[in-house]
C-alpha cells in the first residue's frame, strides 16, 4: 500500500488520535475511511450537487435567452 505523509495541526492530530482510540483502530484507518467517504461528496456536476436549490431564487428563468435582459449588452 502506498504511503502518504500529511502535515496537520496539533489539535487535529489530537482529535484524530482520540477518534482512532474511540473506534479501536489506527489513525491511518480513520483517515482512509474519511477519504473514501469524501470521494462521493465531490462527485457529480455542479448542477447535480445544487439540484435542491433550484427554484429558490426569484427572478427571470433564463437571462441568457431573454432578449429584454440582453438589450445593450456589449455596447459602451
Amino acid at each position: 500500500m502506498p504511503t502518504l505523509s500529511v502535515k496537520i495541526t496539533k489539535d487535529l492530530g489530537a482529535r484524530l488520535a482520540a477518534l482512532a482510540r474511540k473506534r479501536g483502530t489506527t489513525r491511518s484507518a480513520v483517515v482512509r475511511e474519511a477519504l473514501e467517504s469524501w470521494e462521493g461528496v465531490v462527485a457529480g456536476s455542479f448542477a447535480e450537487r445544487a439540484r435542491d436549490l433550484r427554484g429558490t431564487v426569484d427572478g427571470p428563468r433564463d437571462l441568457s435567452t431573454n432578449p429584454r435582459h440582453l438589450a445593450g449588452l456589449g455596447r459602451r
